[in-house]
């Protein structure tokens, strides 16, 4: 299990962190997600050891993780980092890159494990080009690979989806958050993707300004939403007053909201339809206001309309 309780870190007199308190049980994923600056890099640096915590304690199996102060190698055997800066050697081919890292193992245990771990990035069909030559995204995968080779007990990554192209994005978390679950690796993700959050996280951490906004699980975080600061992280954020609604909720996600048949207190005045694909998001306005719910078609500029919140 991993501890962690930072009552503070600041750097060059500026507070970064501050009453961060949680714990991860072994082969738990937290998704880490906040505004950019807001300190989940400086985080996963804390736990990592990059950094110096005066203030708080930072320990694995109950034993206490050192920083800099007292170590001279950052990080411990058990532990990888995939930061933004990947560490991948460019002149040496994508299956090199891998097997520098692994233990020692005959060379038919090395070609499995390489193997296995090219198909969980999705890189097989690149094991022998040298990695100057891949794109940025492919250099991702490469850098993910390298951090699985020595089987680590506790992974962390910091933003590593975002130089990959969407469409592969997708099936490539599926894979590499199905392989931590089969071997029991725990993993902290610093993000921007409240999607990759909400999908593939056992808890769900929100960073405000450096200090906990909420923590808990995702459906349970997603489902009672208390600000409009973390409701923004997962669509556009309306904010009603609590006599407009039968259920005196305040603040709505588009998809909690519906055109009502009925009169209602919600009437508003459609400005534009944004095409999603599947439905439309219509943003509206409601007593000045800006209003934002989802319809199955395109509604007519101008036109006015009830609203009401779907149970």
């Amino acid at each position: 299990m991993l501890s962690v309780s930072i009552q503070s870190f600041s750097y060059a007199s500026k507070a970064i962190l501050q009453d961060i308190n949680f714990k991860l049980k072994r082969g738990n994923h937290l998704a880490v997600l906040g505004e950019s600056g807001c300190g989940k890099s400086t985080l996963l640096h804390l736990i990592y050891g990059l950094l110096h915590l005066d203030n708080g304690r930072i320990a694995w199996e109950g034993e206490q993780l050192k920083g800099p102060h007292h170590t001279l190698i950052p990080g411990e055997p058990f532990m990888k980092l995939v930061a933004q800066e990947l560490n991948v050697m460019p002149f040496i081919t994508v299956r090199e890159n891998i097997a520098e890292h692994l233990p020692r193992l005959n060379p038919e245990e090395e070609s499995d494990r390489v193997n296995t771990l090219l198909n969980v990035v999705d890189l097989e069909a690149f094991g022998n080009r040298k990695v100057i030559n891949l794109s940025g995204g492919q250099k991702q995968r490469v850098a993910l690979a390298k951090a699985l080779a020595k089987a680590p007990k506790l992974l962390l990554l910091d933003e590593p989806f975002s130089s990959i192209d969407t469409f592969r994005k997708n099936k490539l978390r599926r894979s590499l958050f199905r392989y931590l679950k089969e071997e029991n690796i725990s993993c902290i993700t610093a993000t921007h993707d409240a999607e990759e959050a909400l999908a593939f996280s056992d808890e769900l951490l929100l960073l405000k300004e450096g200090k906990m906004e909420r923590f808990g699980k995702p459906e349970t975080i997603y489902n009672n939403l208390k600000t409009a600061y973390q409701a923004g992280f997962f669509g556009d954020v309306t904010v009603l007053p609590p006599e407009t609604v039968p259920s005196g909720d305040r603040i709505f996600l588009p998809h909690q909201l519906t055109i009502s048949e009925k009169e209602t207190k919600i009437k508003v005045e459609v400005t534009t339809s944004f095409f999603k694909g599947s439905h439309y998001l219509i943003e509206a306005i409601y007593k000045g206001n800006p209003i934002f719910f989802n319809h199955i078609d395109e509604i007519e500029t101008g036109k006015s309309v009830f609203l009401t919140e779907i149970k």
